[in-house]
């Protein structure tokens, strides 16, 4: 049980420690590529890394490069479920009665070979669930890598300091060249394989959360 607890209290002090900016790889701004050594150029000038055309756009194509994505998350899910079982059963046995010298022999008034039993078992459980969530604004992030058919993953976080607490929203995943508009934004509703985190730090977030010792009360190891 001490160790039990230890391990417990260990744990629920690691989720005491706010996120904050860079502490993630994942989520942090990616350089772009460092031009090539004299011997690897095509030229003089021209640079493979950071050349441009005459004729395209500055869309997000490279690593580095910025692209903004356009928050436009909206979730609404609902689960009920309702579950009856009864069943009842009955058993009668009569077998005859013992007798000793002509009479029957009945201990207490009952037959020996006599018995009988029944049973009545009945479950009732229902349950109801609903969420709803909503997220909108813009968030700028860098493409991180170029994957072999063209599409870009990015990766990038955002952190707005209001008050007495820092409010961060954290983005990854992959997007199409295809789906990056003319001036250079893409919905989050077009990123694939996305990782969206919104969340906050400060005196507001920890006032709304609960204590270590609570929430190891409140945990499945928690025998009641």
């Amino acid at each position: 049980m001490v160790l039990l607890l230890l391990a417990a209290g260990l744990t629920a002090c690691s989720t005491l420690n706010p996120p904050k900016p860079g502490d993630s790889s994942e989520y942090r701004p990616t350089p772009p590529l460092l031009p090539l050594a004299p011997t690897d150029n095509h030229g003089a000038i021209f640079q493979a890394t950071q050349g441009q055309g005459l004729f395209e756009d500055y869309k997000a194509r490279r690593v580095g490069d910025l692209v903004m994505v356009e928050l436009a998350e909206q979730t609404n899910a609902k689960k009920s479920a309702e579950t009856t079982t009864a069943k009842k059963s009955e058993l009668d046995m009569n077998a005859g009665s013992l007798s000793l010298a002509g009479r029957d022999v009945l201990p207490g008034g009952l037959s020996l070979f006599k018995a009988s039993s029944s049973g009545d078992r009945t479950f009732d459980g229902s349950g109801d669930s609903s969420q709803s969530n909503q997220l909108s604004g813009e968030i700028t992030v860098t493409v991180a890598e170029v994957l072999p058919n063209g599409n870009l993953v990015v990766q990038g976080e955002k952190w707005l300091g209001i008050n007495q607490g820092n409010e961060f929203v954290r983005l990854r995943g992959i997007i199409r060249p295809v789906d990056i508009s003319a001036a250079n934004t893409v919905k989050s509703t077009q990123v694939a394989n996305a990782q969206l985190y919104y969340g906050g730090t400060g005196a507001i977030p920890d006032s709304n959360a609960q204590g270590w010792l609570s929430r190891f009360f409140n945990s499945p190891i928690w025998p009641l």
